[in-house]
């Protein structure tokens, strides 16, 4: 028991240690101005401009913390280094946290839709899977997830962005997301948000009705031709 508990302690630790890695190359490819998995011909649905107020006014926050406290402690050489480090890797923390949703939006592929909550989770949904897709605003009491939840297994999917979801999937067919520290669950609601929540609905709709369009086609053994 105690190998086995040991193996999944090291496990989440791995876990947790890519996460970190995952927001810090964020940083890296926010400052080049690149996308992570975004590849040719599909379509990117940012989600980042909702929270980049809250994100930079916090960051802000911070700094002036960073240099109060360290004015505080300047004759106190070993506190000072120690309070300086967590502050910059607070403030660090904070705006890779932005870096990340900004260089991970959602993606629209041809054959799936990928929903991401930064650097932390993402669910591959297939678009046969998708039964509806909704412009549908729920505030963070509606949504009742600021950071991500599904609400026990087979329930919604909830990954709220600045207190709000505005886009709703309704799933023919379950998928699994596998969250952070590996845990998995089923669900059969999506629910996230996106800048242009209109707009991404009708190209989500416009994606489905392709892939059915071919499917129908292929069924039929007619030649499909490449959208």
């Amino acid at each position: 028991m105690s190998t086995r508990n040991g193996a999944r302690f090291g496990e989440r630790v791995g876990r947790l240690v890519r996460h970190e890695g995952r927001w810090l190359a964020s940083l890296v490819w926010w400052v080049a101005r690149r996308r992570v998995g975004v590849p040719k011909g599909a379509r990117a649905l940012p989600y980042a401009g909702a929270q980049a107020a809250l994100t930079y006014g916090l960051a802000f926050v911070f700094v002036v913390e960073t240099v109060g406290v360290s004015l505080l402690l300047r004759d106190r050489p070993g506190l000072h280094a120690v309070a300086l480090v967590a502050d910059v890797y607070t403030v660090l923390m904070v705006l890779g946290s932005q870096a990340a949703a900004v260089t991970r939006p959602h993606v629209l592929g041809a054959e799936d839709l990928l929903v991401r909550n930064g650097a932390r989770t993402e669910v591959r949904i297939p678009l046969v899977s998708i039964a509806s897709v909704r412009y549908d605003l729920r505030s963070r009491q509606e949504a009742r997830s600021g950071a991500g939840g599904a609400q026990g297994d087979g329930g919604p999917l909830e990954w709220a962005v600045a207190g709000q979801t505005s886009v709703t999937v309704e799933l023919a067919e379950p998928v699994v997301v596998e969250w952070l520290l590996g845990r998995r669950e089923t669900v059969r609601t999506v629910r996230f948000h996106t800048d242009d929540a209109r707009g991404a609905v009708g190209a989500v709709r416009g994606a489905v009705a392709a892939v059915r369009a071919e499917r129908a086609a292929a069924e039929r053994g007619e030649p499909v031709t490449p959208g």
